[in-house]
């Protein structure tokens, strides 16, 4: 009886494994590497990685509508990304964006939950080439290497994502990682 039990588990075990074997549809490879160096991230001009982008009140009638933005494509507010002691073998820089989009835009950062949160907006995020989805690297930012301060010019700007915008605190967190 115990050779009849080992057995049924161990044909059933192959019948399981067979079975998740042939249910691959594809292959993913994963490539890259670790570098041994990279740039300094200095965000205040003392090293720092967290920063403070100050996107000022705003009026809600100062939106026109789903799409619009406050004052226009005029009204982004600038802020830059500074990467300096780059090494040689760091040519170029790419910034990734990451942070809990609106609704399932990923072109748009949400609201961070709070009490009194402002509704039917999010904050944006673009640079020269236009705006930058979450999760999704920006186009290559040339580099010096050396003690060359390299900086990185960044928007970012309320966007009405919905019929109605509700006054309140509209703060949002983002974090970023730079990729060469």
């Amino acid at each position: 009886m115990k050779i009849y039990n080992a057995l049924s588990a161990l044909a059933l075990l192959t019948i399981f494994s067979t079975t998740s074997a042939a249910a691959a549809d594809g292959t993913i490879n994963f490539k890259g590497s670790i570098i041994d160096t990279a740039c300094t991230v200095d965000l205040d001009g003392a090293g720092a990685t967290t920063m403070d982008v100050i996107m000022g009140n705003v009026h809600k009638s100062a939106f026109s509508g789903v799409g619009s933005t406050a004052g226009g494509s005029a009204s982004a507010t600038k802020f830059t990304l500074t990467l300096k002691d780059c090494p040689a073998t760091a040519a170029t820089a790419k910034i990734k964006f990451d942070g809990i989009a609106y609704a399932g835009d990923n072109t748009v950062l949400a609201l961070t939950d709070e009490a009194g949160v402002a509704t039917g907006v999010g904050i944006q995020l673009s640079d020269s080439s236009g705006v930058l989805p979450l999760y999704t690297e920006s186009a290559s930012y040339p580099l010096t290497s050396g003690t060359t301060s390299n900086t990185l010019d960044f928007y970012a700007r309320y966007i009405q994502k919905a019929a109605t915008v509700t006054a309140g605190p509209a703060n949002s967190v983002a974090t970023f990682t730079v990729n060469y």
